[in-house]
C-alpha cells in the first residue's frame, strides 16, 4: 500500500484535519481505524500501520466531516492533544546580551565576520514610525527632527530584521572579515554616485553574500537573515539555508503579530522593490507527515528534507501558516500599491537575494500541499517550518 498521511493540527483549538494520501479510486473501499497513537489502512490486498509522534494524542471518537477529495485523497476532520518540544533557533534577543561574548558567522558559508565581540549596551530600536508619532503627540517642534539613532561603541541597537552596530570599534578584529563591494568596479570608479551607492553593500569575503549596508561612516546594519550569532565558546553548527531562512523569518511575524496585532506584511528588498504580500493566518500549527514507500515518492511532502521515501514514522514540525500573493514582475501590482498605503501593514526589508529565496520556499511549500489546500480567498497558502 502506498498511503501516507498529512495532519494539520491546530494547538489552540485541539482539532486537525486528517488527509489520507490515497488511496486511489480502485482501492477502495478501504477499512480506516484510528487509536490514539496510530492510524490503521487495511484493504482487500494489504494491511498499513501509521504510528504518530509521541506529543500527538488523537481522540478516536470526535472523528467527522469524512469525504473523498479527488486528488487528495480522504479528508477527516477529529479533536487532537498536541504538545511540542521542538528546538527554535534563537531569536535576536536571545542570542544578543549585554556583558556577553558572541561570535558572528555568515549563515551561507560560516565564516567567522566578527570575532569575539562583547556589547556594553544591547537596546532594542524603536518602531519605524516613531519620529512621525513625536510630531503628532508632542506641542512643540520635533526636537529628534535632525537626529538618527547610531550605536556609540560597544552598543548594538536592535530592529525587526536587522541589527545596529558601530564599526568604528571592530578593529580589533585579525583580517577583514567583510568586504564593501564595487570597490574592484572600473564603473563605480568613473562614476562616484555608483560607487557611494555599491560601497553601502557590506558582503562576505568567503562566499560574497550580502549581510548588511554602511548607514553612516560609523554605523552597519546587518540582516538577521544574514547572520548567526552564537556565544563565544560554542560549537558552531551550520543550519541548513532553507530551514534557518524559514525560522527566523516566521519568528518575526509571530512577534510583530503578537506585539502589535499586525497581521499583513509587505517582503521588500533592499532595493525598495517588493517581492511578496503575506497574511499571518495562524501561528499555533503543528504539521504531521507521514510518507508512503519508495514507490510513491511523487506524492505531495512537506518534510522532503527530514523524512527518507521508506520511512515508515511520522515528521513533525512547528509552522505558521500564511497567504501570500508574489508581486515580482509586476504581478499583483494594484494590491501592493494599495497594501503600500495601508497602515495596517508592516513593511519587513531583507536582502533582495532573501526576498527571492523565501518566495522559492513558499512555493515549494504550495506545491507540496494537497490540491484542496493551495488556495484560499485568491491567495496562496504555504507554510514556514520553525
Amino acid at each position: 500500500m502506498e498511503e501516507s498521511v498529512f495532519l494539520e493540527i491546530r494547538r489552540r483549538m485541539q482539532s486537525g484535519l486528517l488527509i489520507i494520501r490515497e488511496p486511489k479510486a480502485g482501492n477502495l473501499p478501504v477499512d480506516i481505524t484510528v487509536a490514539p497513537g496510530s492510524l490503521e489502512i487495511k484493504n482487500c490486498q494489504a494491511c498499513k500501520m501509521i504510528s504518530f509522534p509521541a506529543e500527538v494524542r488523537i481522540v478516536p471518537s470526535s472523528c467527522r466531516g469524512l469525504q473523498y477529495i479527488a486528488g487528495d485523497g480522504l479528508h477527516v476532520r477529529l479533536q487532537v492533544q498536541a504538545d511540542s518540544n521542538t528546538k527554535l533557533i534563537s531569536t535576536l534577543s536571545e542570542s544578543l546580551k549585554a556583558q556577553k561574548s558572541c561570535i558572528f558567522y555568515c549563515q551561507s558559508c560560516g565564516e567567522i565576520i566578527i570575532k569575539e565581540r562583547t556589547f556594553l549596551r544591547v537596546l532594542p530600536l524603536p518602531s519605524e514610525n516613531w519620529s512621525a508619532l513625536v510630531e503628532e503627540w508632542c506641542c512643540h517642534p520635533n526636537p529628534f527632527a535632525n537626529s538618527a539613532l547610531h550605536p556609540q561603541n560597544n552598543d548594538c541597537f536592535l530592529g525587526h530584521t536587522y541589527f545596529l552596530m558601530n564599526s568604528g570599534s571592530e578593529s580589533h578584529v585579525p583580517g577583514p572579515e567583510i568586504v564593501h563591494s564595487g570597490t574592484e568596479h572600473s564603473a563605480s570608479e568613473r562614476d562616484p554616485i555608483l560607487k557611494s551607492k555599491e560601497n553601502a553593500r557590506v558582503i562576505c569575503k568567503r562566499c560574497k553574500t550580502m549581510l548588511g549596508e554602511t548607514v553612516s561612516s560609523g554605523t552597519t546594519k546587518y540582516y538577521i537573515t544574514e547572520m548567526i550569532i552564537q556565544p563565544s565558546g560554542t560549537n558552531f553548527d551550520l543550519i541548513p539555508r532553507s530551514q534557518f531562512v524559514q525560522n527566523i523569518i516566521a519568528q518575526c511575524l509571530v512577534e510583530l503579530s503578537s506585539a502589535r496585532s499586525t497581521f499583513r506584511f509587505r517582503i521588500q528588498g533592499h532595493d525598495g522593490k517588493v517581492y511578496i504580500l503575506m497574511w499571518l493566518l495562524n501561528s499555533d500549527t503543528l504539521l504531521v507527515e507521514s510518507m508512503g514507500n519508495s514507490a510513491s515518492s511523487n506524492v505531495f511532502t512537506l518534510f522532503e528534507d527530514n523524512l527518507r521515501p521508506d520511512s515508515k514514522s511520522s515528521g513533525t514540525w512547528n509552522a505558521v501558516k500564511v497567504l501570500y500573493h508574489p508581486c515580482i514582475k509586476n504581478r499583483n501590482k494594484d494590491l501592493a500599491d494599495a497594501w503600500e498605503n495601508d497602515i495596517g501593514v508592516h513593511p519587513l526589508t531583507f536582502p533582495s537575494k532573501t526576498c527571492l529565496e523565501l518566495l522559492l520556499i513558499l512555493s515549494l511549500s504550495n506545491a507540496c500541499l494537497p490540491p484542496s489546500l493551495r488556495c484560499m480567498n485568491s491567495f496562496q497558502v504555504a507554510f514556514l517550518k520553525m
